[in-house]
Parts: structure tokens; C-alpha cells; sequence
């Protein structure tokens, strides 16, 4: 890659590290497109389909967490219906029993059990579908003693413009495969299942570099340009676990599950495409070529927050990897983002940004400290704006035979 700084538009904004210093911007791997995507065997010497690869469903975790993220994604918000003639104690495990039995055949490229397009989930793409519970969901349920003590909406941030077609929900699913044939389907069979019980209030679909675009394993970016995702720890890992999965300890239910944050922010693009390279690359505290901090030359050299050149910090101190950069160590977090691009409304330029999705097991010792530092100093508030916000509860995994979220109706809860 050249290491040559892209030239300047004539006329475009630049800001300086000492710029940023005194205040001018603190208001601021895997995947695929393709239905039948194809790589080379190196050891045939002939391609073999993307499609049929699967993800299992059963097992101590929910699939789509630690999952190598697919290319594209829809997440649905969903709410009980109050007219379903239903008491809620009776319709939440009934909503999540039918979608654990066409989730478990979906997953594996077989039709759901009234499948009418059956031929459309012969090849699941690896496929997961994710289920979370919204907090109130817990009250509703007489359950808010089983409720993690930081799963609740998020405190207000100065910087967020929260528009309500975007609040949160009783429910979410996560849907994600390498072809958005298959999360189309899977996401209409699985809202279908549901509809005497639960309606569907909103669905954010997202995407990431096509599969076999790069190489695997390669770290995606966002519609910046930006490098997103650097710092996650390593799925199949202590760590990974450590930082991501509940260990059933106050809540022995919840072993195996996680809690999800949900963020839509919109990105101004417009104003972002009249930085020159270096001003970008300031705000972000990353070059931008390859996603090296800026004291460093490669994507994982550690960030140096302390590093000076003449007496100037070298990452800005309100550069959005400064703030983010973990303060303590318990502020680690599972980022896995999917950037968003949609039509935009009258008199709009763009719509475009980031569905940033956050998993972890206490919201408030992991992801809030981090979260209050981006909303009161980082450079990059000039052109994002949460205009959406949600924290759901990710119950574990399913065995063959149980459905998703059980153990918080049964014997284990109590």
C-alpha cells in the first residue's frame, strides 16, 4: 500500500493537533454479498459455495456473538402485542419457543416448519439468529429481580438526538449471514412467526466488506474510512469470555448469556468529506491507510496516549482512540459494528452511519465509562449523532430440545 497522504481537495478544512488541543473538535473481518459467494480450494483447484456453510445453533451461547461477523445483518425491535389475549408470563417463553424451532433449521439451510419459499433456505450463508430481551420486558414479567442490575436504558448524553421511531423494545432479534437473500427470509419467516403475539416496531439493516473482499480475519471499517474494531478481544479465548459472557454470578440464569448495547449513529458525511487526511486522521487518533495509532505503524501496536513531538501531544487528547482507549481495565468491550446506508430524507444529502453493537457483562463498569468520555470530549461529535439507543439482555444458549431463554422460566430462576 502507498504510504503517500492523499492529496487535499482545494479549499478543504484542516485541523491541527494543537487545533484539537484547545478545544476546535471536542464537540466531536469476515463477510460476503454474493448468494452462491466463491473462493478458490487451493488444494482441488476448484471453487466451493459460501452458501452451505452453517453455524451451529445449539450450545452453551447464543450463535452471532462470537461468531466471525457475516456481511450483512438486519436487527428487528419488537414489542408484545397487549391485544394477543395473552397474559405476558404466557406469550414471552410462546414467542420464544417458536422462534428457537425455526431458528435451529434455518441456521443449518433447512425451511422453517410452514416455510413457504422453502428453496430460500437451502443455503444458510452461516447464518445465526440472536435473541435479546429488552429490560422492561423483566418488569412485565413480575422478573425484574432476575434482571442484571445493568441491563436499563442508558443514561441521557448530551450528544444524542434520540428519535423515538428508534426506542427501545420488549424484543431484538439479530440476524446475520454472508447473503442478504438469506437474512431477508429468515427475517420474514421469523417476524411472521410471531405476528398474533408481537409487532415489529423498527428493523436497522447493515452491512460489511463483501466476503472474500480481504483477507479473513481482516479488521472492517466504517463508512470514515475508518479502521473499526481494533482493540475487541480474540473470540475462542479466556479473555474473550472473561470480558464478553456472564459467569451466572449474582444471576445463575444468565451463565453463558451477555448484555447488549445497541447504538444507531449517524454519520454527517458531507461535513466529514471537507477534511483534508491529516485533520481526519487527528480526530480519529488512527492513520487511516492501515489502521495504526498514530504513534505507531502497525494496526495492533498499543496506543500511546503519553507519546509528545515538540512538546505537543502526538494522539490528541480528545482524538476519539484517546477516550476510547480502555481508562481501567475493566473497560473492555465486544464491538461488532455494521455501517448503514439509506435513502435520505427531503432536503438531506445523505443518511448513512454506523449500527455499533456492544456486547459485555456489566454495561456499567464496561462500556459506560467509555461511553460518558466520547459524549463530553470527542473530536469526532462534530459528525456523528446516536439517534437511536437500546440495551438488551442476551439470555445463553439452547439445547436440543429447549428454546432460548428458558432458564429464566424454570427451575434455575427460581
Amino acid at each position: 500500500m502507498n504510504d503517500r497522504p492523499a492529496q487535499s481537495p482545494p479549499g478543504a478544512a484542516r485541523l491541527t493537533r494543537r487545533g484539537l488541543l484547545v478545544g476546535g473538535a471536542a464537540a466531536a473481518g469476515v463477510s460476503g454479498a454474493a448468494l452462491w459467494g466463491i473462493a478458490n480450494n487451493p488444494e482441488q483447484g476448484r471453487p466451493v459455495s459460501f452458501g452451505s456453510e452453517t453455524v451451529p445453533f445449539y450450545g452453551a451461547r447464543q450463535a452471532g456473538i462470537e461468531t466471525a461477523p457475516q456481511s450483512h445483518a438486519n436487527f428487528v425491535g419488537l414489542d408484545l402485542r397487549p391485544d394477543s389475549g395473552r397474559d405476558a408470563g404466557d406469550a414471552v417463553p410462546a414467542v420464544l419457543k417458536l422462534w428457537t424451532t425455526d431458528a435451529a433449521r434455518l441456521t443449518q439451510g433447512l425451511p422453517a416448519l410452514a416455510d413457504t419459499e422453502p428453496e430460500l433456505a437451502l443455503r444458510p450463508a452461516r447464518l445465526t439468529v440472536t435473541v435479546g430481551l429488552g429490560p422492561a420486558l423483566f418488569d412485565r414479567l413480575g422478573m425484574d429481580r432476575l434482571r442484571p442490575s445493568s441491563a436499563r436504558e442508558l443514561p441521557p448524553f448530551a450528544t444524542d438526538r434520540l428519535e423515538s421511531r428508534w426506542r427501545p423494545t420488549d424484543f431484538l432479534l439479530q440476524i446475520c449471514a454472508d447473503d442478504p437473500m438469506v437474512v431477508a427470509h429468515a427475517t420474514r419467516v421469523l417476524v411472521k412467526d410471531v405476528r398474533s403475539l408481537a409487532v415489529e416496531r423498527w428493523r436497522q439493516t447493515g452491512f460489511r466488506t463483501a466476503r472474500a473482499a480481504g483477507p479473513d480475519g481482516e479488521t472492517a471499517r466504517n463508512l470514515m474510512g475508518q479502521v473499526d474494531g481494533t482493540v475487541n478481544p480474540v473470540a475462542g479465548t479466556t479473555d474473550f469470555d472473561e470480558v464478553v459472557f456472564d459467569d451466572g454470578n449474582p444471576q445463575p440464569w444468565l451463565a453463558g448469556g451477555t448484555l447488549m448495547v445497541l447504538r444507531r449513529i449517524r454519520m454527517n458525511l458531507d461535513t466529514w468529506d471537507q477534511l483534508d487526511r491529516q485533520s481526519r486522521e487527528l480526530a480519529v487518533g488512527r492513520r487511516l491507510d492501515n489502521g495504526a495509532p498514530l504513534t505507531g505503524t502497525r494496526e495492533t501496536d498499543p496506543v500511546d496516549i503519553t507519546a509528545m513531538r515538540d512538546g505537543i501531544p502526538v494522539i490528541p487528547p480528545n482524538a476519539h482512540v484517546a477516550l476510547a482507549h480502555p481508562h481501567q481495565p475493566a473497560e473492555r468491550f465486544l464491538r461488532r459494528p455494521y455501517n448503514y446506508d439509506e435513502p435520505p430524507a427531503a432536503g438531506e444529502t445523505s443518511e448513512s452511519g454506523l449500527i455499533f453493537t456492544a456486547y459485555q457483562r456489566d454495561i456499567d463498569r464496561q462500556f459506560l465509562p467509555v461511553q460518558r468520555r466520547l459524549a463530553q470530549f470527542d473530536a469526532l461529535n462534530r459528525w456523528t449523532t446516536a439517534i437511536g439507543s437500546a440495551v438488551y439482555v442476551v439470555p445463553p444458549g439452547v439445547r436440543p430440545g429447549g428454546y432460548v431463554g428458558e432458564q429464566l422460566f424454570g427451575d434455575t430462576a427460581g
